[in-house]
C-alpha cells in the first residue's frame, strides 16, 4: 500500500489566552510559523493553525481484500473516519504507543484461530487498547464485551472476576465470536459490522436489502462509520508518519514481562498477597484488571492465573525495548 506524506497540525489550548502550535512534520524542525513566513501583505491579526485535508486513496486493504473507494459514498465514508482518525490527536497517538504493549499478546491470538491480523483494528477502534474501557452499555475491556455476550462464551463476570479485562482469555473469545460470525456471511466487513450492532441485525438487514456485504447496508449511522473507521485507523497505523504521528522507540508503551503465578483457592487480601510476590496492590491490578475485588473467594475452586511483573518491567532504565511495528517509529 502506498502513502503521500502529509502535514498534521495541532491546536491547543492552553490557556484562556489560547496559544497556537502549528506543528510541520514535512522534514522541518516543528517550530510554530513565524509572521515573517506568512504571505506579504497578509494579516495577521487571526492565529489559526493550518489544517491539512488526507488524501484518500484510490483502494484499500481489508482482512486481505482489496476495497475500491471509488463509489460516492465508500469514498465520502472513509475521508470522514479518515480525517477523525488523523486529527483526533490524543487518542490515535495513545493507540499507537498502547498497541507496541498490547499486540504482542493479541496478534499471535488471532493467528492461532485462523483470524486475520487486521482485526486487531477493530480493537483499537472499540477501546483504544485502552485496557479499562467501560462504556454506557456496561461494555468493557479492550474489546468491549457487555456481560451477556462475555458469559456466552464463556467469560466469569462477578463482582469479584470480570475477565473481560482478561487480555489473553477476551482475545480468544473475540476470535470465537468473529469466527462463528465468518460463517455466517463470508466476509469480514459484514463481520465487523456485526461486532457492532448484533449478527441478528445484521442478518436481518442483509436478507430485507438482498444484498452480501454490510458495504452496501443501509444503516443507523454509527454501524455505517464503524467498518470505515477500522479501515481509517488501519490506514494510520500502518505508516503513522505518513500523517503526522511521529515517535521515537522509547516512547511507545513496552510489553511488561511477567511471571504467571496460578492461584487455585481463595485470597482472603490481594494486598497482602501482592506485597508476598514483591509487588504493590496498584501493580498486581495494573497487570491483572480482571481482579476486581480486594479479596477472592473462589468457591469453585477454579484456577486463575496471576501475572506478577519482574522487577526489570517495572523500570523504564531497565525495562527491555521492544518494538513491534518499525512503522510506528521515526527512522
Amino acid at each position: 500500500m502506498k502513502f503521500k506524506n502529509h502535514i498534521l497540525t495541532a491546536a491547543i489550548t492552553l490557556s484562556a489566552a489560547t496559544i497556537i502550535a502549528s506543528i510541520l512534520v514535512s522534514g522541518t524542525s516543528g517550530a510554530p510559523a513565524s509572521q515573517s513566513s506568512l504571505p506579504a501583505g497578509e494579516s495577521t491579526d487571526y492565529a489559526h493553525a493550518t489544517v491539512i485535508n488526507p488524501d484518500v486513496p484510490e483502494t484499500v486493504s481489508l482482512c486481505g481484500k482489496e476495497i475500491s473507494l471509488d463509489r460516492t459514498d465508500m469514498y465520502e465514508r472513509f475521508d470522514r473516519e479518515l480525517s477523525s482518525v488523523i486529527y483526533t490527536h490524543g487518542n490515535t497517538l495513545l493507540t499507537i504507543k498502547r498497541a507496541n504493549k498490547y499486540f504482542p499478546v493479541m496478534a499471535p491470538i488471532l493467528k492461532e484461530h485462523g483470524v486475520p491480523e487486521d482485526v486487531l483494528y477493530l480493537a483499537c477502534v472499540e477501546s483504544y487498547l485502552s485496557p479499562r474501557a467501560y462504556s454506557p452499555a456496561k461494555a468493557a475491556g479492550i474489546w468491549q464485551f457487555i456481560p451477556s455476550t462475555a458469559k456466552e462464551y464463556g467469560l466469569e463476570v462477578s463482582d469479584e472476576v470480570d475477565e473481560r479485562y482478561n487480555l489473553e482469555k477476551v482475545t480468544r473469545a473475540a476470535c470465537r465470536y468473529l469466527k462463528n460470525a465468518h460463517r455466517k456471511y463470508g466476509n469480514w466487513e459484514s463481520v465487523m459490522a456485526s461486532y457492532n450492532c448484533g449478527t441478528g441485525r445484521i442478518s436481518r438487514e442483509l436478507e430485507k436489502q438482498s444484498r452480501d456485504s454490510s458495504f452496501d447496508l443501509y444503516l443507523n449511522e454509527e454501524t455505517s462509520r464503524y467498518v470505515f473507521r477500522i479501515m481509517a485507523m488501519k490506514q494510520v497505523m500502518e505508516n503513522p508518519s505518513a500523517y503526522g504521528f511521529n515517535l521515537r522507540a522509547d516512547q511507545l508503551y513496552m510489553p511488561v514481562d511477567c511471571e504467571a503465578v496460578e492461584v487455585s483457592g481463595p485470597v482472603s487480601d490481594w494486598a497482602e498477597w501482592a506485597a508476598e510476590h514483591g509487588i504493590s496492590y496498584a501493580q498486581l491490578r495494573e497487570e491483572n484488571p480482571w481482579i476486581r475485588a480486594k479479596s477472592l473467594t473462589n468457591k469453585a475452586g477454579r484456577t486463575y492465573k496471576v501475572l506478577v511483573p519482574k522487577a526489570e518491567s517495572l523500570s523504564r532504565k531497565r525495562q527491555q525495548q521492544r518494538v513491534y511495528n518499525q512503522a510506528w517509529i521515526q527512522q
